[in-house]
């Protein structure tokens, strides 16, 4: 019977998959994309049909869109890499979080496309449908970044050491 694999060693198979911080960087910023949007879609909807503990953010009346969060990310990790924090300095956990602040942010942002596409609160309406193109266009080059075969390679080799062991 196979053992299960130990922590180090699937810690050595993560760490041997990548090349360099970039390649780590681009699945970091595919899987916070992705969790975002799917986080986010469950939160509106919740809010949308009042369950839930959700509701929207509207200091002073002004309702406050979620592409704002998504938009002060994206415009924080731009700084961060410009200066060369997360790519350069900082070491991994700079790099791995603002990863994580960048497909986070796109997701916050690109969910509500049809929002800044025309201008107007159409998130429930059909146009709200240019939104979800978006997510899944730029959730496909993401991915596209992101996959490659050595993850895959070295997940098996360790795979392999474990039925052997």
């Amino acid at each position: 019977m196979a053992r299960a694999p130990r922590r180090d060693e699937i810690h050595a198979a993560y760490a041997g998959s990548f090349k360099s911080g970039a390649e780590e960087r681009r699945l970091i910023g595919a899987v916070a994309f992705a969790a975002t949007f799917a986080a986010t879609r469950f939160v509106t909807h919740s809010i949308r049909d009042g369950k839930g503990p959700f509701r929207n953010i509207a200091p002073g009346g002004r309702h406050i869109h979620h592409m704002t969060f998504g938009i002060c990310g994206l415009i924080a990790v731009g700084w961060a890499w410009l200066n060369e924090f997360g790519i350069g300095t900082g070491g991994p956990a700079a790099s791995r979080t603002t990863a994580a602040v960048y497909g986070a942010g796109a997701a916050l942002t690109l969910d509500e496309f049809a929002l800044w596409l025309n201008l107007q609160d159409d998130y429930w309406t059909s146009e709200g449908r240019e939104s979800i193109d978006a997510v899944v266009g730029f959730g496909s080059l993401l991915t596209i970044a992101a996959t490659g075969r050595r993850p895959a390679v070295e997940f098996l080799r360790l795979g392999r050491r474990v039925l052997r062991d």
